[in-house]
């Protein structure tokens, strides 16, 4: 990090410049900070390479290959200004070593390491590959090593499949020793994906030997190699042997794919399976590495006042010059904006909001602030406006992180899509902390970021997460929303929250689109419920609720079942000639048994359950038995709600939304709301965001997925005069069929 000469602009499209992170031939690459007080990379391209048409139309499409991908391990482009006379782009700042510094400087990495590092780059690729990109220079510099993973960077000569290459037909695209075969023969159209496993190939050999697997020295002598001989793999450990060498088959046809790589670096019959899967996070790199993560994190927190040297003349002894700028850290997970003030954070909040603090709190997933360029009446970057930042706190890595990834890749597009509008008064930035629903994980998650001052959180996927985070949440005043958490164990607590916002319908009343079912839509008198013992509370409260308001004004019984085996209470149960069956448990595979039993005896009638049970694992082990059962849940169906939020999400992941994702759109939709009444203003403090929230003169909220209307005696509940917050489906083949909200269904 080198101090600004005289010629370096005091700031780029809105992004105040602190200091030269690297200079070359191409361009210049900055720490800077965005308007919202986040720290960045910033690259500019001097305006001689800008000139050339060729040039510039690359610049466009590295710019949208890298802002259309998503990934843990990716770094997202934050702003960026292709038509500007110098074209610059910023990206959120890693503060790490590359893999080649760390490799050369301190030797292999344990075998451990190397898994860890290959799964995530491996995964990396992944998206990239979906989204119809080749990477085309994965190589050690190309690869930093942060404390909580490694990121891929530098997608300066990505390109989507089948394009036009810009270069002559003739050149050589890539970095000797790290480039395919067909890379190192300059053909093209032979480049694909499987071109990147080759060269993951080769970083993993360097990462695990120390050597690079084709040698060193002259260029042309490197690319013959590569094309002719087989790699130097005497020195990677025969655990890995293998499979590298695998990547490394001079065919591309012969080369696993990068899901393939990821597996098998994941497979749990590899005796280091447990340094990957377990817990990834923690101390992945080998000390020495991690002191040098550290003395940069510390350099990066220690942000200088920006100062000016002179300029060099040329051929001088500048130690940036002649560095490639694209090999420098420019990218990677900043200190979170910092929207309620706008001077230079200190050293203990930098720690408590960005990924360089890893060491300090092992929270996966660290911090991703998140800021795109909008565009229409703020004139595009919306430089100026103030800059609220959420927080969404989930497991995204551990046995609930299906749900837990639906919801953040939600909760990110709804703040795209807000910065994008025209006319906003202010931004959304949002940071992110993978708690892997694990309590202690959680209140460290709760401490960063009350800390930080974010605006609301949001998330908070298991009970267990939330009753640890909630009383340090309580005391900074900063609004809770839960989305798929019931919350019940809160609002019966006795933390007398008030800051708890609950957007989903409690487990409790369950009951009650199953009866509306078995009243309006298949009338019977006479109610079973198979009261499953293991369900808890749950279980409990259904049964309760069925019991005080039988379906149709009939009769309910209950046959509690204790145990594995369901056939003497479904024997009983069916002795009272029922018309209809509920399951009040919550496990799919037991609900399976129930199914199975029923069927065995052969009852044909309504068999109903709830949400919890809708699961692949419920519609593979009940089978035949498990068709048309219906089922009441909390949640929408992702693919019934807006097209335009269908479009969007698909368009930028890849996949259709899923479960849960409706409901965090609509999460981010309420407290942008809260916002907006109160202003927008820079200082709004989270307290009274919080309040905000339970203000009732509102009225409802009317999201994609549902309304929602709160108490107005000041408490967190959802008003049970409001509107529905149930919705039905049908087990229907391999799917669940969804049959529309409980009350309009016929």
């Amino acid at each position: 990090m080198r101090p600004l000469v005289a010629d370096d602009p005091e700031d780029i499209g809105g992004h105040r410049l602190l200091a030269r992170l690297g200079a070359g031939g191409m361009g210049v690459v900055y720490l800077a900070r965005t308007p919202g007080g986040a720290l960045v990379a910033l690259k500019t391209i001097h305006a001689q390479h800008a000139a050339d048409p060729a040039f510039r139309t690359r610049f466009r499409r590295e710019v949208t290959a890298v802002r259309g991908l998503t990934g843990r391990w990716l770094v997202p482009v934050v702003a960026a200004d292709a038509e500007a006379r110098e074209p610059w782009l910023a990206t959120e700042f890693v503060p790490g070593p590359s893999l080649v510094e760390a490799v050369d400087g301190f030797g292999a990495l344990p075998v451990a390491a190397v898994r860890t590092l290959g799964s995530r780059l491996a995964d990396t690729l992944t998206a990239v590959h979906d989204a119809g990109l080749v990477h085309r220079d994965v190589k050690p510099g190309n690869v930093l090593l942060a404390l909580d993973g490694p990121r891929l960077i530098d997608f300066g000569i990505a390109h989507t499949g089948g394009a036009t290459a810009l270069t002559a037909p003739d050149a050589v695209i890539g970095t000797p020793g790290f480039l395919a075969p067909e890379q190192a023969r300059a053909r093209a159209g032979e480049v694909g994906p499987a071109s990147d496993v080759f060269s993951l190939g080769c970083v993993l050999a360097y990462a695990a030997s120390g050597r690079r697997p084709f040698g060193t020295g002259n260029a042309a002598g490197v690319l013959f190699r590569t094309v002719h001989e087989e790699p130097d793999l005497a020195e990677v450990p025969g655990e890995l042997r293998l499979l590298i060498r695998a990547c490394l088959a001079k065919d591309p046809a012969e080369r696993p794919t990068v899901r393939d790589v990821s597996a098998a670096l994941r497979d749990p019959r590899g005796s280091l399976a447990r340094n990957v899967t377990e817990d990834p996070d923690e101390d992945w790199l080998p000390t020495p590495v991690l002191r040098v993560v550290a003395e940069r994190s510390a350099r990066a927190l220690d942000i200088p006042t920006p100062r000016r040297s002179p300029r060099r003349p040329a051929g001088g002894d500048d130690p940036t010059a002649g560095q490639p700028a694209t090999d420098q850290p420019a990218a990677g997970r900043p200190a979170s904006p910092e929207p309620q003030d706008a001077r230079p954070p200190t050293r203990r909040r930098v720690l408590l909001m960005g990924g360089a603090a890893a060491s300090v709190f092992a929270v996966g997933g660290g911090v991703t602030a998140y800021l795109m360029a909008g565009d229409g009446a703020t004139g595009g970057s919306g430089a100026g406006l103030p800059v609220h930042t959420l927080g969404f706190q989930a497991d995204l890595s551990g046995p609930d992180k299906a749900e837990g990834v639906a919801q953040e890749r939600a909760v990110r597009l709804a703040v795209e899509q807000h910065n994008k509008r025209a006319g906003i008064t202010f931004r959304l930035a949002l940071d992110t902390a993978d708690d892997r629903g694990d309590p202690a994980r959680a209140e460290e998650a709760a401490r960063r970021f009350t800390e930080a001052g974010v605006t609301a959180v949001l998330g908070l996927g298991t009970a267990a997460a939330a009753l640890d985070a909630a009383p340090l949440y309580q005391e900074a005043r900063t609004a809770m929303v839960l989305i798929s958490a019931d919350g019940a164990e809160l609002t019966w607590s006795d933390l007398k929250l008030t800051t708890l916002r609950v957007t989903r319908g409690p487990d409790a009343f369950l009951g009650v689109p199953l009866s509306s079912y078995l009243t309006s839509v298949h009338p019977v008198r006479r109610t079973v419920v198979i009261d499953d013992l293991e369900a808890g509370r749950t279980g409990q409260d259904l049964t309760a609720g069925l019991r005080r308001n039988p379906p149709n004004k009939g009769t309910t019984t209950v046959h509690r079942v204790d145990g594995d085996d369901f056939a003497p209470a479904v024997r009983d149960a069916l002795a009272d000639k029922p018309q209809a069956v509920i399951f009040s448990g919550t496990s799919p595979e037991r609900a399976a048994r129930c199914a199975r039993a029923l069927d065995e005896e052969g009852f044909t009638g309504p068999r109903l359950g709830t949400g919890h049970i809708m699961s692949p694992a419920f519609l593979q082990q009940a089978g035949v038995a498990g068709q048309g059962w219906v089922f009441a849940a909390p949640f929408t169906d992702p693919g019934s709600v807006s097209g335009a939020f269908r479009t969007a999400y698909s368009a930028k992941y890849g996949t259709a939304p899923e479960r849960w994702s409706p409901e965090a759109y609509d999460a981010v939709g309420l407290v942008t709301r809260a916002l907006g009444k109160l202003g927008g203003e820079t200082d709004i403090e989270p307290a009274a965001v919080a309040q905000r929230l339970f203000d009732a003169e509102y009225g409802e909220y009317r999201g994609i997925a549902k309304a929602l209307r709160f108490s107005t005696d000041g408490t967190s509940i959802l008003d049970p005069k409001g509107p529905p917050l149930y919705f039905l489906f049908q087990a229907e083949g391999k799917s669940f069929r969804f049959l529309g909200r409980y009350d309009q269904v016929e």
